[in-house]
């Protein structure tokens, strides 16, 4: 007969002061900051700082700009990593760790370096002058955005379609006839719905906040404006770290939510 195991209350007591310690240390910065921003009149506290932040002109433009760049981010590099993923997985599983490599190079070199190469590369006396219009300098923002996410995107993907049998489906698809884009969009994606999702909001939430990139190629995102009004004002700098971080955590919790969902469907499915 198995021993069941004894856990001794001294270990769960330092397991709740490691969770309280951690949890002090990540909303005791965060509840001065949102107080702070409470106290731009003296009167007492008020949300003066937001309202006036919501209704700066600048904020909307910067923030709508950010949003857009961060959708067409999403939608070029799902286009571009996902199908690589899947080909990989299918068909060429020795070069998973070459292209993993290639993915983790953004990581590794400076955002500064890579904005700095590109314009040596596209600038306005080189062979492709992007810089030399308004809607050039965008496509190559947005090209350097999704070199920023895709170590995220990829992993997600990849993560999402190490889950499912990726051959069996692939298969079975083609002995009814399904051609590959058939395959990617009603086999392959609707299964790693999560994976893609996830990466989507990653995705969103880097574009969001991002500020070298655009900050180097004069562009009118939402990091330059975080950061021109940090260095001008007092409250609305508290009021906009407060925004940015809701809006990273509802991007957050909606990937939870497709998640849950995604999970839930998958559980009726195999019920019925």
């Amino acid at each position: 007969m198995k021993r069941q195991p004894v856990h001794k209350p001294s270990s769960r007591l330092g397991a709740w002061i490691a969770v309280v310690a951690g949890g002090l240390y990540f909303l005791l910065p965060l509840l001065a900051t949102f107080e702070f921003s409470l106290k731009m009149l003296r009167e007492g506290y008020s949300f003066e700082a937001y309202k006036l932040v919501l209704q700066d002109p600048g904020f909307q433009q910067s923030f709508a700009y950010s949003a857009l760049m961060a959708v067409f981010t999403i939608v070029i590099g799902l286009l571009l990593v996902a199908p690589t993923a899947f080909w990989i997985q299918l068909r060429l599983p020795r070069l998973r760790p070459l292209v993993e490599f290639i993915t983790l190079l953004p990581l590794v070199i400076p955002a500064i370096v890579i904005v700095f190469g590109y314009l040596r590369l596209f600038g306005s006396d080189a062979w492709l002058p992007l810089t030399g219009s308004e809607r050039g300098t965008d496509l190559l923002l947005v090209c350097s955005y999704v070199t920023l996410a895709l170590p995220y995107l990829y992993r997600s993907i990849d993560a999402g379609l190490s889950a499912i049998d990726v051959r069996s489906l692939a298969e079975a698809a083609q002995s009814l006839g399904g051609g590959w884009r058939v395959i990617l969009l009603r086999v392959i994606f609707p299964n790693i719905q999560s994976a893609l999702l996830s990466g989507a909001f990653l995705t969103f939430a880097i574009v969001i906040g991002e500020f070298t990139m655009a900050s180097l190629l004069a562009r009118p995102a939402f990091g330059p404006y975080l950061q021109l009004i940090g260095a001008n004002r007092a409250y609305e700098p508290a009021a906009l770290a407060i925004i940015a971080f809701l809006i990273t955590w509802a991007a957050m919790g909606l990937l939870q939510v497709a998640g849950r969902h995604r999970r839930a469907l998958r559980e009726a499915t195999a019920t019925e």
